[in-house]
C-alpha cells in the first residue's frame, strides 16, 4: 500500500540549531538534480521585488517568502514534524512510534512543489511554494516534476513489498497532477462527503481532517495493510470515532465503481461536528 498525501501549506519552522537541508540526504537521490534546480528558482524568485505575485502569495506571507531566500542553508527537521495543517495533525505522523512509524517511512510519500516526493523521515525546512505556482526556469511545477515523479514513484506503487500495487490518494488536483500512478496499480481516491439530515455536501475542511484520520488509522491498525480496494473500504469503515466533540465522525464508507481508466473513489461519509 503507497499512501500518497499533498504537503501541508501550514508549516513549523525547525529549531534554529538543526541541520542545514541538505539535498542529497533526501529519499530518492535520482531527484536531487531536480530539486536543486526549483530550489535555485524559488531562491532566485523569492528575492525579486514581484515575488509575491509570482508565487501567488498575499502581502501577508510576505515573511515566509522572504524566508524562501535562505532556503539552501535553512535548518531541516523531518517532514513528518515539519508539515502542520489540518490532514497532518489528524494523521498524526510525528505522533507515531514503533511499527507504524516504520510503516509510515515504508508507505507515505508526500508529492511536493520544492522536492518532488519525500518521506515522513526526510529533514526538510519549512519553505512557501505551492504546484499551481509556474516557477521562472522551470515553468509550470505540476508539468515539471511528471517526469521526474513518474519512475521513482511508479516503482514504489508496483513494489509487492508495499502492498501490491495500491495507491491510497488524499492528494488535491494540483499535486495529483504532477504523478498519476501506473497501469496495474490500484489506485483509489479519497472523497469526503457531510451528511446533514440526509442532505449531502462536499466539505473542506473537515475533508482534510477526515483524509488525516483515514491514514492515520491505515498506519496504527493492526493485522496487515489492505492489498486492494476491497480490503481498502473494509478497513476504512472500521475507524474509530472522533476525538474530540468539535470533529465529524464518519457514519460511512462507499467504495465506487471500478473505472476503464482513472481511479476509484472511495467515500467517507461524515456526520455534523
Amino acid at each position: 500500500m503507497l499512501l500518497v498525501l499533498p504537503p501541508s501549506e501550514g508549516k513549523r519552522r525547525p529549531a534554529a540549531s538543526a541541520p542545514p537541508l541538505a539535498l542529497d540526504a533526501l529519499h530518492a537521490p535520482a531527484l536531487t538534480g531536480a530539486r536543486a534546480e526549483v530550489l535555485a528558482a524559488l531562491v532566485t524568485a523569492s528575492g525579486r521585488p514581484d515575488a509575491a505575485a509570482v508565487l501567488g502569495t498575499g502581502r501577508a506571507l510576505a515573511d515566509e517568502v522572504r524566508a524562501n531566500t535562505a532556503l539552501a542553508t535553512a535548518p531541516a527537521a523531518p517532514a513528518r514534524g515539519v508539515y502542520s495543517g489540518v490532514l497532518y495533525a489528524a494523521a498524526g505522523l510525528d505522533r507515531l512510534t514503533g511499527g507504524a512509524r516504520a510503516r509510515a517511512a515504508a508507505s507515505v510519500r508526500t508529492v511536493s512543489a520544492l522536492f518532488g516526493v519525500l518521506t515522513p523521515e526526510d529533514p526538510v525546512p519549512a519553505y512557501r511554494l505551492s504546484m499551481g505556482t509556474t516557477l521562472p526556469g522551470p515553468g509550470p511545477l505540476a508539468s515539471f516534476w511528471r517526469p521526474h515523479l513518474a519512475p521513482v514513484l511508479d516503482a514504489a506503487a508496483l513494489d509487492d513489498d508495499a502492498g501490491a500495487g495500491l495507491v491510497v490518494d488524499v492528494r488535491s488536483a494540483a499535486y495529483a497532477a504532477a504523478w498519476r500512478p501506473p497501469r496495474g496499480a490500484s489506485w483509489l481516491t479519497v472523497r469526503v462527503e457531510q451528511d446533514l439530515g440526509g442532505v449531502r455536501s462536499v466539505v473542506s475542511h473537515h475533508a482534510k481532517h477526515a483524509r488525516g484520520l483515514l491514514v492515520r488509522h491505515l498506519l496504527v491498525r493492526r493485522g496487515r495493510a489492505p492489498r486492494d480496494a476491497d480490503e481498502l473500504a473494509d478497513a476504512a469503515g472500521r475507524l474509530p470515532g472522533p476525538a474530540d466533540a468539535g470533529t465529524p465522525g464518519v457514519l460511512g464508507v462507499e467504495l465506487g465503481p471500478a473505472v476503464a481508466r482513472g481511479p476509484r473513489t472511495l467515500t467517507l461519509v461524515v456526520g455534523a461536528a
